[in-house]
């Protein structure tokens, strides 16, 4: 089964800085995904870019919120029609007029599946939180005190091993980092501290 959009452009100029509002994004998300477990993932996802473009970006409330829902719907489709996982959302965001960068950022969350090569800090940081956040929640699940006195060394550990959520892609994670130019033990670090807090 083939992802490629076969597409380079997403959106229409004339609605950048359009977005839906906190309860339209999250409408959207409980109708269309209706598994718990991926539901959680792309709100950690969502918290993630948050987080990430308020400490590291210094965005302010409006572009967070760009951010967080790029984070937010990414996988609004997989759940209901994995066969046009990201086509089906990409459609109905150009629909609803939504800004073009926060499109091309789900667009580009897999460069490998959809074709599209990440560009913007977004598309580069969604890339890089999806694979690493799956595997630090895999984690998380796995220990008495989940999240609290998780360590940078246990997640590396489990990195390693290639049996462990064994479908995560670790090139995915690599290649993400890589791409982003980002420190792996800093992301990691990032991850830990601010995944549990998603809502």
């Amino acid at each position: 089964m083939s992802l490629h959009l076969h597409r380079s452009s997403f959106g229409n100029p004339a609605h950048a800085g359009n977005v839906l509002s906190k309860e339209e994004a999250y409408a959207l998300l409980n109708d269309w995904v209706k598994n718990e477990r991926l539901q959680l993932h792309m709100r950690q996802v969502a918290q993630l870019m948050k987080q990430w473009a308020a400490t590291r970006e210094g965005l302010g409330e409006a572009d967070q919120w760009r951010w967080q829902m790029a984070g937010l719907l990414h996988d609004a489709d997989w759940d209901q029609w994995p066969e046009l996982h990201c086509k089906k959302i990409i459609e109905e965001l150009e629909h609803r007029q939504v800004d073009p960068e926060i499109i091309r950022a789900i667009a580009s969350h897999g460069p490998n599946h959809f074709g599209v090569e990440p560009q913007t800090r977004m598309d580069h940081m969604l890339y890089a939180f999806d694979e690493l956040s799956g595997l630090i929640h895999a984690y998380s699940l796995m220990r008495p005190e989940s999240y609290t006195g998780m360590e940078l060394k246990g997640v590396k550990k489990r990195l390693k091993e290639k049996s462990f959520a064994a479908n995560v892609s670790r090139d995915e994670i690599a290649d993400a980092i890589q791409r982003a130019s980002l420190d792996q033990d800093d992301l990691i670090a990032f991850i830990i501290a601010h995944q549990p807090h998603a809502v």
